[in-house]
C-alpha cells in the first residue's frame, strides 16, 4: 500500500513535536524528515502540521492522519514481536534508559557480560537523570526508581532503594555530629536537585515522623557530583545507598542520624505494554534481576546493619 512508510515519520513528528527531534528519534537527518513530510501533504492534498519556530503541532488532518497512523504502527509492532516471540536467540537492537549514576556503577559494568551471553542483540544504553519519555524517545525499556505513573507501562520489580544521610569523617570532625534532626539547622545541607522532595527531608525516628527543610552552599542534578561534594567534606547530604555503598564499607562516608530513616522507593524496569513481549526485553529483565534483584540487593550488603 502506497505510503506505509510514511508513518513512522508522521508519528515521531507528531509525538516529538520537530523535525530535529523526529529526525534523532528516527536515525536520520533534520532535512530528510522535513523533505518527507512536505511530500507526504503534498500527495495526500492536506496539510499534516502547522510550523512554527518553537515546536511543530498537528492540523485538524493531521490528527486524524495520526490517529490511524499510531493504530497501524501498533500493529505492526505486535505482528513484529509476535514472530519475534517464537525465535529461541533474541536479538535485534535495545533501547535502554537508566538513572546516570545508577547507569554508570551498576548497569554499565554488566552489559558485557550480557552482550556475551546475548550476540544477537545490540544494546543502546541512554544514561540520563530525567525522567524519560519511553515512547517520545523509542525506548523498549527504562530502569526508574519511584511508582508507575503511567498506565500504558508494566512495571517489574527489581530492588528496593534506600536512602540515607551521610557525611565524610573530616566534616563530622570539623562541625560535630548533629544527634537529633533539629541539629541539622547548624549544618550545610547539600541537595540533589533532580530529587521529587529535595526542598524538604521527612525522617522517620523511631517511629516519630520528622521534617527538615535543608538548606546549604550545594545543590546539583547529578548524584555523583553530590557524592563528590560530600566526600570533599563540603557537607552532609542525602545519598541512595547504591552510590555511598562502597565509600561507606571503606570508611570514606559515615552514616548520620542512623537511627532515623528516610522514604525508600522501589526500582522497576518499566517498558510499554504489549501482548507480545520481544525476547530481547525480556531476557534483559532477567539479566539484572539476576545480577542485581532481591531484597538485599548488592549494595545493600552490609551497609544498612
Amino acid at each position: 500500500m502506497e505510503g506505509m512508510g510514511d508513518i513512522p515519520v508522521v508519528v515521531a513528528v507528531a509525538e516529538t513535536q520537530g523535525f530535529a527531534a523526529a529526525a534523532r528519534r528516527l536515525g536520520v537527518t533534520k532535512s530528510a524528515v522535513s523533505k518527507r513530510i512536505t511530500q507526504i501533504e503534498k500527495r495526500l492534498g492536506a496539510q499534516l502540521f502547522h510550523r512554527s519556530t518553537r515546536k511543530v503541532s498537528l492540523t485538524e488532518a493531521g490528527e486524524h492522519f495520526y490517529a490511524h497512523a499510531v493504530r497501524a504502527q501498533e500493529a505492526a509492532q505486535e505482528a513484529e514481536d509476535s514472530v519475534l516471540a517464537l525465535q529461541e536467540a533474541p536479538k535485534g537492537r535495545l533501547r535502554v534508559n537508566v538513572p546516570m549514576a545508577f547507569g554508570r556503577l551498576h548497569v554499565a559494568p554488566l552489559i558485557s557480560g550480557f552482550l556475551a551471553r546475548y550476540p544477537g542483540v545490540s544494546v543502546d544504553m541512554v544514561m540520563d537523570d530525567r525522567v524519560a519519555d519511553l515512547f517520545a524517545g523509542g525506548f523498549d525499556l527504562a530502569l526508574r526508581g519511584g511508582t508507575l505513573a503511567d498506565s500504558a507501562l508494566v512495571a517489574r520489580k527489581i530492588a528496593p532503594l534506600h536512602n540515607i544521610l551521610v557525611a565524610a569523617p573530616a566534616y563530622l570532625k570539623r562541625h560535630g555530629v548533629p544527634e537529633t534532626v533539629s541539629d541539622l539547622r547548624r549544618h550545610n545541607c547539600l541537595q540533589y536537585s533532580y530529587s521529587r522532595d529535595f526542598q524538604e527531608w521527612v525522617f522517620d525516628c523511631s517511629g516519630a515522623m520528622e521534617t527538615f527543610r535543608p538548606g546549604g552552599s550545594y545543590s546539583v542534578n547529578n548524584g555523583e557530583a553530590l557524592r563528590e561534594a560530600i566526600l570533599g567534606g563540603t557537607g552532609i547530604g542525602r545519598l541512595p545507598t547504591f552510590t555511598a555503598g562502597r565509600d561507606l564499607a571503606a570508611g570514606r562516608l559515615v552514616r548520620v542520624l542512623p537511627h532515623c530513616s528516610l522514604p525508600s522507593q522501589t526500582l522497576y524496569a518499566i517498558y510499554p505494554e504489549r501482548r507480545y513481549l520481544p525476547e530481547k526485553v525480556r531476557v534483559f529483565i532477567d539479566f539484572i534481576l539476576e545480577r542485581l534483584g532481591g531484597e538485599i540487593p548488592p549494595w545493600d550488603q552490609g551497609t544498612l546493619e
